[in-house]
């Protein structure tokens, strides 16, 4: 057979060329086009034949229909991101920064399987077989009943695991590191990374086992290869975390079997993760109740309801253009907040440098968080201190009103068992359906104005002349 002619596809997107250029124009990406020769398999146009295509049934939107069935880890924390369990048939993809514990959580996954009487399966195409038990005997699991292999072609490990007892769980680390002689291509390219998630997942649903597919990070945080991986398989989760933190937080981004907004809190230790069954007091350990530019965002996760300590510092700027510098938030969301306090409450900020962070390194994307942003900041800038056992959420709207948020009973539920005594919140928090053992002092707040007001009139005698003077 004459050989395929090379084509050029980027490795970002999956984008084909008929020749190299610097510049994928489908997702505008630099230096991503590679070339690849051939591309899959197929027999010559001469000997294909026509097949007629094949009569199915339809059926009705109305009809009963049953819960997947779920296979249930010893790892509550991993059940409740996955929806309850991993469902048979189903394939994940878990993606994560390097030395992130990617690899410690699925052993332990596996290994809570294998106790309970489930064959598991875990391929390596990264370690050596002697490497994965070393981390194993590490975190004490070397005696679990977990099967072994050190490979990287797919044809070689599909036939491996159709051979015996179908397993319920396969963890394939990684498939940037999969082959499949259906493609030519060179291991991690986009083609052979889309063949050998497709083989994966065409013997995920016909064995019935739930396969877990690795994925390497790229440096923007995204799952290297193709972003159709991603819509081929059933969930995509992500494991996050930062090195100078102790905890651990696998998110779910895509999940056909569950919510999408369900995260799960681990705890890395010299024994491996550890689960984190109130991640509140995890966030708000050691945290500072003197010193002004902090405040407590009570925030929900899913169905969970999570406690974090919002910190704020302003300072004059001595650059040209201040700097806006945020860690665990939306830059955006940021800005937007800046503006509102400029633009409805006087407060001036143009000549000061602004720092944000999210203690402990925790990642919010909730409006909710505005109203403890902008009390943080407020604080920071005029030196008040604000009440260290109050907690704060609402969302702000540009005209500088406070709008009300959902699960307002879950957040003041979880501040009053942790011993918060008060609450910021919006105002239509009055006539909702609080608890009768409800022991928070809710104090509503209209507009953003009526929480600046409420800080300067705390704030030490010089910080609102010098703030005035800057305005």
């Amino acid at each position: 057979m004459a050989k395929r002619p090379a084509s050029f596809i980027c490795q970002i997107c999956g984008a084909a060329y008929p020749r190299w250029q610097g510049k994928c124009d489908s997702c505008g990406a630099w230096n991503s086009i590679a070339e690849e020769q051939g591309g899959q398999s197929a027999l010559p146009v001469a000997q294909r034949t026509e097949r007629k295509g094949r009569i199915f049934p339809l059926e009705g939107l109305a009809g009963t229909s049953e819960d997947a069935p779920r296979t249930v880890s010893a790892i509550a924390e991993f059940d409740r991101v996955t929806g309850g369990g991993l469902v048979p048939g189903s394939v994940l993809l878990i993606g994560g920064d390097p030395g992130i514990g990617k690899s410690t959580l699925l052993i332990q996954a596996s290994a809570a399987l294998a106790e309970s009487g489930h064959r598991v399966i875990y391929v390596s195409g990264e370690e050596a077989v002697a490497q994965v038990r070393l981390r194993a005997g590490r975190l004490g699991l070397a005696g679990a009943a977990v099967e072994l292999a050190a490979e990287t072609n797919v044809e070689d490990i599909v036939a491996t695991l159709s051979a015996g007892r179908a397993p319920a769980l396969v963890v394939v680390d990684s498939i940037q590191t999969m082959w499949t002689e259906t493609a030519e291509s060179a291991p991690g390219t986009v083609t052979q990374v889309r063949s050998s998630a497709q083989l994966l997942i065409r013997y995920a649903k016909k064995a019935g086992a739930a396969v877990i597919l690795v994925g390497h990070v790229t440096k923007d945080g995204q799952i290297a290869g193709p972003r159709v991986v991603e819509h081929m398989v059933d969930a995509v989760l992500s494991f996050e975390g930062d090195g100078a933190h102790r905890f651990r937080i696998l998110r779910a981004q895509k999940n056909r079997f569950g919510p999408t907004d369900e995260i799960g809190v681990f705890e890395m230790t010299g024994l491996g993760l550890r689960e984190v069954a109130n991640p509140s007091e995890l966030f708000l350990a050691n945290r500072d109740r003197s010193a002004p530019g902090t405040a407590v965002y009570a925030g929900m996760e899913g169905s969970r309801p999570v406690l974090v300590e919002i910190q704020a510092l302003v300072v004059p700027t001595s650059l040209g253009t201040p700097r806006r510098a945020v860690v665990g938030w939306d830059p955006s969301r940021l800005s937007m907040v800046l503006a509102v306090l400029e633009a409805r409450c006087g407060v001036k900020l143009g000549g000061h440098d602004v720092h944000l962070n999210v203690a402990g390194g925790f990642r919010i994307s909730e409006p909710a968080a505005d109203l403890a942003v902008a009390a943080a900041l407020v604080s920071s800038l005029t030196g008040a201190v604000l009440p260290a056992e109050d907690v704060y959420f609402g969302e702000l709207s540009l005209t500088g009103a406070i709008r009300p948020v959902a699960h307002t009973v879950a957040r003041l539920k979880e501040a009053a068992k942790l011993g918060f005594q008060g609450a910021m919140v919006p105002p239509m928090l009055a006539s909702d359906p609080l608890p009768s053992d409800n022991a928070l002092s809710i104090r509503p707040a209209a507009t953003l104005a009526d929480l600046v007001a409420g800080i300067a009139a705390r704030a030490p005698r010089r910080a609102p002349q010098a703030a005035t003077e800057e305005g």
